[in-house]
C-alpha cells in the first residue's frame, strides 16, 4: 500500500515543527524514519494517525485522502506508539479483546486472530498473564500483535524500541522485518538509533522539521561521501 505525503507542514503556536515535507512510501517495504530527538518524527506520526489535525499539505494512503475519508483510511493503519497504550492490569488476551472490540471484530474472530498473533510472537503461553508481568520486549511484541489484529496494510512504529536492551531491540526489529516480507506490509519505523537501520533500507532523514534525505542507506552514503550511515547522518544534521 502506497503512502503519499505532499507539502506537509505543522506548527505548535508560532513554532514550525514540520516544514513542507514530501515523500512516498512504497508498498510492502521497510522504511526507516531517522532523526534526532525533536526532529518532528512524533508530530508526523500524530498527523498520520489523526491525533493531530492537518494544517498544511495532504496525506493519501492507497490513493485515498486521509482528511476527506478518515474512517476508510484509518482502518488500514496499525500503530505502535513510543509510550505503551496497554492496560497493565488486564491479561494479554484481554488487551487484545478490548482492541478487537474497538475495531468491530466479533469475540470469536478476535480470539482466533489474537491467538494466531500471539503464537507468531511467542506469547500464546502467556495469554492469561497480566501485562505487568511481562518484560519490556514482550510488551512491545504484544503491542505489535494488537496493531495487526484488524489486518492493516500500513504499520507505523514510533520509537518502538525505547527502553529495551540491545538484544530485545534487535529481536523486535527482526520480527517487524519478517512481517514486512510475509504480509507485504508497508512499514514506517521511526528511530533515532542508527544501528536499527540496514544499508539496503529506504531511509528518510528528518532534521528540524525538514526532510534532509530520502534513499537507501547505501545510496545516501555514496552520494554524500560518508564512511557509513552514522557519518552521513552527522553530515546532514550537523552532529545533533
Amino acid at each position: 500500500m502506497t503512502v503519499d505525503i505532499r507539502n506537509l507542514g505543522f506548527r505548535y503556536g508560532n513554532t514550525p515543527v514540520l516544514r513542507a515535507i514530501s515523500f512516498r512510501l512504497d508498498p510492502g517495504r521497510f522504511h526507516a524514519l531517522l532523526g534526532p530527538n525533536g526532529a518532528g518524527k512524533s508530530t508526523l506520526f500524530g498527523l498520520l494517525t489523526r491525533l493531530l489535525a492537518l494544517q498544511q499539505g495532504e496525506i493519501r494512503i492507497a490513493g485515498t485522502s486521509l482528511a476527506r475519508h478518515p474512517a476508510a483510511v484509518m482502518g488500514q493503519i496499525g500503530v505502535v506508539f513510543q509510550h505503551s497504550a496497554l492496560d497493565p492490569d488486564l491479561t494479554v488476551r484481554q488487551n487484545l479483546a478490548y482492541h478487537a472490540a474497538l475495531q468491530g471484530l466479533s469475540r470469536r474472530e478476535a480470539r482466533r486472530r489474537g491467538d494466531r498473533e500471539l503464537a507468531r510472537f511467542g506469547l500464546l503461553e502467556r495469554a492469561n498473564e497480566r501485562v505487568r508481568q511481562l518484560n519490556g520486549g514482550h510488551r512491545r511484541r504484544l503491542e505489535i500483535a494488537r496493531a495487526l489484529l484488524h489486518r492493516p496494510s500500513l504499520l507505523l512504529l514510533d520509537e518502538a524500541t525505547v527502553g529495551l536492551d540491545p538484544a530485545s531491540r534487535a529481536a523486535l526489529n527482526s520480527h517487524v522485518r519478517d512481517l514486512c516480507r510475509e504480509r507485504a506490509l508497508t512499514v514506517l519505523w521511526a528511530t533515532h538509533l542508527i544501528e536499527e537501520i540496514r544499508p539496503e533500507d529506504r531511509v528518510l532523514i528528518l532534521h528540524r522539521g525538514r526532510l534532509r534525505a530520502d534513499g537507501t542507506g547505501q545510496a545516501l552514503c555514496r552520494a554524500l561521501g560518508g564512511r557509513d550511515l552514522a557519518d552521513t547522518f552527522r553530515t546532514l544534521t550537523g552532529g545533533d
